[in-house]
């Protein structure tokens, strides 16, 4: 599924023009965005939680030199699913 079969199926069921539609879904993800751009826990009953977590420090290797390099700490989205997903 892609953003145009959520966009479809929001005007679908809600009897609003796709331009509606789309609006409310890039609104959506725009808010997911922000949220956890501020380091925000999303949890959606039923689906599953978003969050950031930290990713530490590490050395990986290039593959065709075998040469080191350093891997700087970072932030990742972690998505643990619900019960309800997970039962599918």
């Amino acid at each position: 599924m892609i953003k145009i079969d959520l966009v479809n199926r929001v005007a679908e069921t809600s009897d609003v023009s796709r331009v509606k539609a789309a609006l409310a879904v890039d609104t959506i993800f725009q808010a997911l965005k922000h949220a956890l751009r501020d380091g925000r826990r999303i949890e959606l009953r039923g689906f599953g939680v978003f969050q950031i977590r930290d990713r530490k420090r590490g050395v990986g290797r290039n593959p065709k030199t075998g040469v080191e390099v350093a891997i700087a700490p970072g932030k990742t989205v972690r998505f643990k699913p619900g019960k309800e997903l997970r039962n599918i």
